[in-house]
């Protein structure tokens, strides 16, 4: 075999025997992470690039057929509809498989339509990764019924990830490995997105985040792609989302050209009937899925291509080691096929969707902020304002027809309709987009909204917002919900909700607010905390302090309803009366009489 960058792994269909060896061996993609520069270069913020998905581990390289498939018959064009009837065997999707990729982009589509996800890009990602969850090996729910694990992430030849769910998704308690039809690390999928709570979702709403299941895995990935105010429909954000799935340029076009076979018609097929990749080695012969592909001439398996796609880490040339930009025409691609000609094979042109073209966008060199103010409001409520911009060209004349993106951070708990953390809005004959209404979250602080013009180089414009939290509730009277007359004996307690009241403000029900309650002395010029007879036991106190008394407490709250019922009233052995006293930070004060009679015999 000659001896070149990389060689190309043959196509062919699955026979029954090499479909069990490649159940045995599925591999990884790296993790959703869109590197610092992607961020830059698009002024919004990136997801974290910290921890790939996959820990450096291997993918399949199989390339779709020469041939295309027709176009569907109930379709209008790239993306629309499902294909009926039959096809190129490639082009069959297992039904439970496509069936999660359709709803996932729906999903995403629902609550973020300024990114544009194609099914079919997740169709080409899972192909990559899985092989459509080994063809389609799923229950009626979408789980895969064998897992599919990538290699230990133990430093030989991959990342070193020690284990860090417990081999909870996984099975492995020493390192890690990627899991699932898309091949999430566990570490990842618990804890690796943008709020810090992970990629994990719930696809098929059965209460669980399973990366194991076609349409919880399908979700999470939908929803990496699009991070980052992300619009796929523009070829730099969709090469970036990709680039970030798996930092290889050779990864990159891979997903690209089965994008675009996947976009040129689909039928579906079922469960289990699916097209397996199959690989071979250098002396043509067949060998299914070992999950490692070799990317230099010494034929080493396992090592994952630089971003040259040479297999090396460094970066190749134009023309020469790669091509002048990853999944387009203008590079070579060069590669062996298997046998050792060194003949390139052809492969699929990747297509580059095509986005909206906004009337005059060549014009546009600017987006000006509307408004001086920063944004605010109070959780759990609507943004008196909404972020506005102006579209101008060079002479500072407006421009009609621009698509600007309005992207928040998912870390905050504010939301645009749609419970969406990102909008595209089209400009208007005065230049002017203004966002939707934007409703605060229950978490308070600052963050930042950021425009952008859609697929143009304008800087983006950022809006600082702030979220405030919610006033105190008033209460300004406190009441008795009982007149009955409250004793104990001394030694003992007084009854259990022995004393409940009620809270108002201004005659209407006042639910959340705090009240503090002192057994105080009975000097009515200034009444201070008792030191003796009735008192509390703080329930949170351990060994001797448990049955220390304790005559204050802070921190009550009234219900929904107004109500608080105290704490369980103890007394010491002294008899007499005593008086509680309870108030608000709003003036409100109730005092209660407690009588504590002596034991009998005394």
């Amino acid at each position: 075999m000659a001896a070149t960058i990389r060689r190309r792994l043959q196509r062919g269909a699955a026979s029954t025997a090499v479909a069990a060896l490649v159940l045995a061996a599925l591999t990884a993609s790296q993790a959703p992470g869109a590197t610092e520069a992607a961020a830059a270069r698009k002024h919004e913020p990136a997801p974290p690039a910290d921890t790939p998905i996959d820990g450096g581990s291997t993918y399949f390289t199989d390339r779709p057929p020469h041939h295309r498939p027709a176009p569907p018959r109930d379709a209008h064009g790239p993306g629309q509809g499902t294909p009926l009837g039959t096809g190129p065997a490639e082009a069959g999707l297992p039904a439970t498989v496509l069936a999660a990729y359709k709803k996932a982009a729906s999903a995403v589509h629902a609550s973020d339509p300024g990114c544009r996800l194609p099914w079919q890009l997740l169709a080409g990602i899972g192909k990559v990764e899985s092989g459509q969850a080994r063809g389609g090996a799923v229950d009626a729910e979408g789980t895969t019924l064998q897992p599919i694990l990538g290699p230990q992430l133990n430093g030989h030849g991959f990342a070193r990830i020690t284990d860090t769910d417990g081999g909870r998704y996984d099975g492995d308690l020493t390192h890690d490995r990627a899991v699932g039809p898309m091949q999430f690390i566990p570490s990842t999928w618990s804890n690796g997105g943008l709020d810090g709570t992970g990629w994990g979702a719930d696809g098929n709403g059965d209460g669980k985040k399973d990366p194991n299941n076609v349409f919880d895995a399908a979700l999470a990935a939908g929803r990496y792609l699009c991070a980052g105010g992300r619009d796929l429909s523009d070829q730099d954000d969709l090469d970036r989302a990709i680039l970030g799935y798996n930092n290889s340029e050779d990864y990159l076009r891979t997903v690209l050209s089965w994008y675009t076979f996947y976009r040129h018609g689909t039928h579906e097929v079922p469960d289990g009937r699916g097209v397996l990749p199959v690989h071979r080695d250098g002396a043509g012969t067949g060998r299914a899925g070992s999950g490692a592909h070799h990317d230099d001439a010494s034929g080493t398996p396992g090592r994952k291509p630089g971003k040259g796609g040479s297999g090396t880490g460094k970066p190749g040339k134009p023309g020469k080691d790669r091509p002048s930009h990853p999944g387009r025409p203008g590079g070579s691609g060069t590669g062996d096929t298997p046998g050792g000609t060194g003949t390139p094979e052809p492969e699929p042109t990747p297509e580059k969707p095509t986005p909206e073209t906004p009337t005059g966008p060549a014009r546009l060199t600017a987006l000006e902020r509307v408004g001086d103010k920063d944004l605010s409001a109070t959780a759990g409520t609507e943004f008196a304002a909404s972020p506005r911009v102006r579209a101008k060209d060079a002479a500072g004349k407006a421009v009609s027809g621009v698509r600007v993106r309005f992207a928040l951070p998912t870390s905050t708990g504010a939301r645009f309709p749609g419970d969406a953390t990102a909008v595209t809005v089209t400009t208007d004959k005065d230049g002017l987009a203004t966002a939707p209404t934007l409703r605060a979250g229950d978490k308070t602080g600052a963050f930042t909204i950021r425009a952008t013009a859609v697929g143009r180089t304008a800087p983006a414009v950022a809006f600082g917002a702030t979220v405030k939290a919610k006033p105190a509730p008033k209460a300004d009277k406190l009441a008795r919900t009982s007149d009955k007359e409250l004793t104990a004996t001394a030694g003992q307690a007084f009854a259990e909700d022995a004393v409940e009241v009620e809270a108002t403000y201004q005659g209407k029900v006042a639910a959340g607010a705090a009240v503090t309650a002192t057994m105080v002395t009975d000097d009515p010029k200034k009444p201070v905390e008792n030191d003796k007879g009735p008192y509390f036991k703080d329930p949170e106190a351990t060994g001797d302090d448990k049955d220390k008394p304790v005559r204050t407490l802070t921190g009550l709250t009234t219900d929904a309803d107004g109500l608080l019922k105290l704490p369980k009233i103890y007394t010491d052995m002294h008899a007499g009366t005593f008086l509680l006293r309870l108030t608000t930070a709003d003036g409100a004060v109730l005092t209660v009489k407690l009588k504590v009679a002596a034991p009998a015999g005394t």
